[in-house]
């Protein structure tokens, strides 16, 4: 037989495209329309329906940027169209390759009903089946103009990601408004013939298969009659009966497809606009369940939930009514679907406190499975979180955006810093957005890292990102594949039992240990520095307010304000989705945050010195109050005493010019450019820098990376460097222990005051940088006399270790990395930290001295520690960082891991001052300096209890006494949502005291009645 197929194929494409398709819609007849724009912010629906439009013909440009239109539709059904399907199709200007990143629109019926949202793979509504003609129909459009901003060219800087400065220009062009017949057998023969082209494309050319399924094809497109489709489909659709009835081979790999739309709760567009995002598919996919018996569809992010229980309660009594049923299904028990590198050990906890308790309370509801598609990777304290939260599953796909490595699996047991292990599944279709196309189905197949162990995985299906999720079409394109010769099967399922079915086929699935690293998009951990700043400046301004109002509680009957405790808190939980607190949002996200967090430092201040005013009294006695978890200055941890103050530090010229600083710990040498070219650690007669370098460095790059600027450092940024070591000005500090430097470089100022605190082992440096540069990348580097072949980095609940060197591939890969309070490294019996109060991002390296010359002179390592301060991308904000910013951070020479915990929690914390009556005992303490108490508070349910979360810090076993300031009449073992541990044995008790032994890193919470 003659090789015809690719003409068969070319046959295929130009029959569907140009005949096929338009048949679907053969009789049209348009509305009449007229709109209503509203001025500025979106008005309420009752506003929007009673508003009185003006006429608009299609054609017609529309929408501002960020606007919204209020369309009415009218029409009456043609009296001929009478027993037959009728939808109105409303295009409002879309491009159908972006759903969910341009113009979108929610139908509503005269009386506010909600009907289903507009989205350009979704521009029908059903207006009747059978219709009756002479039918009135009447519609109302919610329309968003919200504007591209990823356009043609992405990346390119745009000012439409700000109202400010978008203009007025109107974005799109109404392009269809009508009433058309739908002609039901035509639209299921443009799915056959979608499912079998695309599957036939994907078998093998010598497969008899891909020949079966070519010949069944090209005999239903002899049978289609070009000029009368709806009239010959009935038969083409029958000669394709057979190839489509053909099952699966007993091996097929297994699909379990999850209806979903990953939606973005901030990125090109603002949190206002993701509420009505939300609403508009929620609409959607309910009005898909009704008509789809057995289509599944998860919805994650309990705050995108709570948005449409408070704005669009006529779409929630819908949600509600298909969660009862089963098929609407809450996911992931998480707030929002948060960046897990940067958020503080308590705030990731939160995450799922807060989110997995409105499950609960709205549904009675208990997620098992954390739902993290799109997350920037993970980090290793994340596994006991979850655990700790009452979950025991993972889903994530991002991680197959690695430029570098592919990660070895697919489905496999994820071990966190505390030898926890959750089962973690990454869809090997690649993608979060699948549309069951056979590429995305074939591609899992071949992807898929457990074939011979296991046979399952998971496919998200549904447009995402800016939501709109699964379409009728792929729906019934599942339907064709449930049990189809060449392809995986596919199977609607909720994630609760795709889980527990792969976790029962897979039960010694691999083990991968450690951080889940993207290599990728690693300039998240400092784009946006005031964003990043007023994520950690909330999270410690929450534990100082949990900690002092309990305190105050106990201790007075002062009101603990637990409403406005668990508002802020989900508003910080809010700002941490992985396009907020990552940096990559549009400029009116980021702008709103730093609003936000002024206001909620200001809110949260407030109840702070409430709490301790009534714990103070009135009176003259000098308080410092210590909410950090460790003694200092003689006031104890989580309490307020006079302080003890010893030491003093001396100022002195440096011989050869600048300036040194001595307080008996630590000698300080600051040379003539204002650099640190000494840190000499007096006790262990010990030099911190490495020989003819200089600590406190300001180094500059070019920042350009090849795409995503707001994500993304490229490796090659390191190959050009400007070091900044001139300075306008050097001048010893008026207290006697600091010197400020200033310097000038491009258009930006820097001012650096390095300050020796008396009787500390530790040098502040604080950094205000007058920012004004665009594509550059600020670090500030410590060149460190240290050998260490690993190094230790904070993360939630303890510590994660990454190597100095560059062995490997996945080594290499880690050239800029996340930390949160302390980067750590030690050689035995002697260590430096570098503690900071705002930064993520750093980079470690390490070189051998004399290496460069040959000469070999000294032979020692000097490793690089560098904190990133600043960026400048231009894209989604083209004024990304512009402006002036302050950073605190300590170095501490001599330092063990203990020191840099210890400091970590105090250089966020600083010791707030009052004059009082008396002195406040602590609450709660422990003894021992490795068990760190991270919160102290009252009981969610209002009980009165007080719980009390700690973790083993250090990364050794600990045995503690926790010493409560009141009467203990139990103390029971909870989970994060403060609930009994079943099983769980209860710690011992004494009175007021509690003993506790923890493994490494052990994070363990409790529950304390009082008597």
């Amino acid at each position: 037989m003659h090789d015809d197929r690719t003409l068969v194929e070319a046959r295929l494409r130009r029959v569907l495209d140009e005949r096929v398709r338009p048949a679907v819609y053969p009789e049209s007849v348009p509305l009449d329309v007229a709109v209503w724009h509203a001025p500025g912010e979106p008005v309420p629906v009752a506003e929007g329906l009673a508003a009185r439009p003006e006429p608009i013909a299609v054609g017609t440009r529309w929408g501002a940027p960020w606007g919204t239109s209020w369309f009415r539709v009218t029409g009456t059904v043609p009296e001929a169209w009478a027993g037959r399907t009728v939808e109105a199709v409303l295009d409002l200007g879309f491009d159908e390759n972006m759903p969910g990143f341009q113009c979108e629109g929610l139908v509503y019926r005269p009386d506010g009903t909600p009907v289903k949202g507009l989205n350009p793979r979704t521009p029908w509504v059903r207006v009747a089946a059978p219709a009756e003609g002479g039918e009135e129909v009447r519609l109302h459009i919610e329309a968003a103009s919200n504007p591209v901003i990823m356009g043609p060219r992405p990346f390119a800087p745009t000012p439409l990601g700000d109202p400010r400065t978008a203009g007025g220009e109107p974005q799109y062009t109404l392009t269809r408004m009508d009433l058309a017949v739908f002609d039901e057998t035509v639209w299921q023969l443009v799915i056959d013939l979608e499912v079998l082209g695309e599957l036939m494309a994907e078998l093998p050319v010598e497969a008899p298969r891909r020949w079966e399924i070519l010949r069944a094809v090209e005999r239903a497109l002899d049978a289609v009659d070009l000029q009368d489709v709806g009239g010959t489909a009935a038969e083409a659709r029958a000669r394709l009966t057979g190839v489509l009835s053909a099952p699966a081979v007993p091996s097929a790999h297994r699909v379990s497809a999850v209806g979903h739309a990953h939606i973005d709760s901030a990125w090109l567009w603002p949190l206002r606009e993701t509420v009505r995002k939300v609403a508009r598919t929620a609409a959607n996919m309910t009005a898909l369940l009704d008509d789809e018996p057995d289509f599944v569809f998860a919805m994650s992010q309990a705050q995108q939930w709570a948005w449409v229980k408070e704005h669009r309660p006529e779409v929630w009594a819908r949600v509600k009514k298909a969660v009862a049923g089963g098929r609407f299904v809450p996911a992931g028990g998480m707030w929002v679907e948060s960046d897990t590198n940067m958020p503080g050990s308590e705030a990731m906890a939160r995450q799922f406190v807060h989110g997995k308790r409105f499950f609960l309370d709205e549904f009675g509801i208990e997620n098992e499975e954390a739902w993290l598609p799109d997350t920037f990777g993970f980090a290793a304290g994340l596994p006991q979180i979850i655990k700790a939260a009452g979950s025991k599953y993972l889903l994530t796909q991002k991680i197959s955006w690695s430029q570098t490595n592919r990660f070895p699996h697919h489905t496999f047991r994820w071990e966190g810093i505390d030898g926890t292990r959750i089962f973690t599944h990454f869809p090997p279709a690649d993608t979060y957005n699948c549309s069951m196309t056979g590429g995305e189905l074939a591609h899992a197949v071949r992807n898929f890292r457990e074939k011979g162990a296991a046979r399952r995985s998971l496919a998200p299906t549904g447009w995402g990102d800016g939501g709109g999720g699964t379409t009728r079409e792929m729906v019934a394109r599942a339907a064709r594949l449930r049990d189809l010769e060449g392809s995986p099967t596919v199977t609607w399922e909720t994630p609760r039992q795709f889980f527990a079915r792969a976790a029962a086929e897979y039960p010694d699935a691999p083990v991968w240990a450690g951080e889940l690293y993207l290599e990728l998009h690693r300039a998240t951990l400092t784009s946006q520095a005031q964003t990043k700043q007023g994520n950690r400046r909330s999270e410690h301004l929450l534990r100082e307010a949990e900690l002092w109002a309990a305190t105050a509680a106990v201790r007075t009957g002062f009101p603990y304000p637990y409403e406005e405790l668990d508002r802020i808190w989900k508003t910080v939980l809010l700002h941490q989705f992985h396009d907020i607190l990552p940096g990559s949002s549009i400029a009116w996200v980021h702008r709103e945050a730093r609003a936000t967090y002024a206001r909620i430092a200001g809110e949260l201040t407030g109840i702070i010195e409430a709490a301790q005013r009534a714990l103070a009294g009135e009176g003259e006695l000098p308080l410092v109050f210590n909410a950090a978890p460790h003694a200092r200055s003689g006031v104890p941890a989580g309490g307020a005493r006079t302080p003890v103050t010893e030491g003093r530090t001396t100022l002195t010229a440096r011989p050869g010019g600048g300036h040194v600083l001595d307080n008996g710990l630590l000698r300080i040498e600051i040379d003539g450019r204002g650099l640190v070219v000494s840190a000499y650690d007096v006790g262990a007669d010990r030099e911190t820098i490495a020989p003819g370098l200089a600590a406190g460095l300001l180094q500059l790059h070019p920042d350009l990376p090849n795409m995503w600027d707001a994500w993304d450092v490229d490796a090659f940024y390191r190959r050009s460097v400007t070091d900044l070591t001139d300075a306008d000005e050097i001048a010893p500090g008026e207290d006697g222990a600091s010197v400020r430097i200033v310097r000038s470089f491009g258009a930006s100022r820097a001012t650096q005051v390095l300050t020796l605190p008396p009787g500390e082992r530790l040098l502040l440096l604080d950094t205000e940088v007058d920012w004004h540069e665009t594509e550059k990348f600020l670090k500030l580097a410590f060149p460190l006399d240290v050998h260490a072949d690993r190094y230790a980095s904070e993360t939630q609940f303890g510590h994660v270790h990454r190597p100095t060197h560059t062995n490997t591939s996945w080594e290499t890969a880690k050239f800029e990395a996340c930390n949160h309070r302390f980067v750590h490294l030690a050689e035995p019996g002697w260590g430096v930290a570098l503690v900071n109060d705002s930064t993520y991002g750093h980079d470690v390296t390490r070189t051998v001295r004399g290496e460069q010359d040959g000469s070999g002179r000294d032979g020692g390592t000097t490793t690089t520690v560098r904190a990133s301060l600043l960026r400048a991308p231009r894209f989604p904000d083209p004024e990304t960082d512009q402006g002036v910013h302050r950073f605190r951070h300590a170095l501490l020479p001599g330092a063990s891991i203990g020191d840099a915990v210890r400091e970590g929690w105090r250089i966020n914390l600083p010791e707030r001052r009052l004059s009082g009556a008396r002195e406040v005992a602590p609450l709660v303490t422990s003894d021992q300096d490795a068990v760190v108490i991270t919160a102290v508070k009252l009981a969610d349910d209002g009980s009165g209890d007080v719980v009390v979360r700690f973790h083993e810090a250090h990364g050794g076993r600990a045995r503690a006494t926790l010493t409560a300031g009141f009467a203990v009449a139990d103390a029971v073992a909870t989970d994060l949502l403060e609930r009994p541990l079943p099983g769980e044995r209860a710690p011992r008790a004494e009175g007021d005291r509690i003993a506790v032994r923890l493994r490494p890193f052990q994070l363990t919470t409790l529950r304390l009645r009082r008597a």
